[in-house]
């Protein structure tokens, strides 16, 4: 879970990160027909909010699993 800070106070609300891989990659699993742009912005916000450069967004419902990684990377 993702603490959500804002204007200095830690709010109740939770992010759930779905995996994040040695303390540096955010990834976002999903399994779903066609990857949305509400799929992109969640995994943006994730990587905004704990301040992390690398983002997969990674959908199972492909034929081939390799048409389904998105890579999202943030200039800090």
């Amino acid at each position: 879970m993702l603490p959500v800070v804002f204007k200095g106070e830690t709010l109740e609300a939770d992010f759930r990160i779905d995996m994040l891989v040695e303390s540096e990659i955010i990834i976002e699993l999903k399994a779903v027909e066609l990857l949305l742009p509400v799929h992109d912005a969640q995994l943006l916000t994730y990587m905004k909010l704990a301040e992390k450069k690398l983002g997969f967004l990674i959908n199972f419902n492909v034929p081939k699993l390799v048409d389904g990684f998105k890579r999202k990377v943030l200039n800090f």
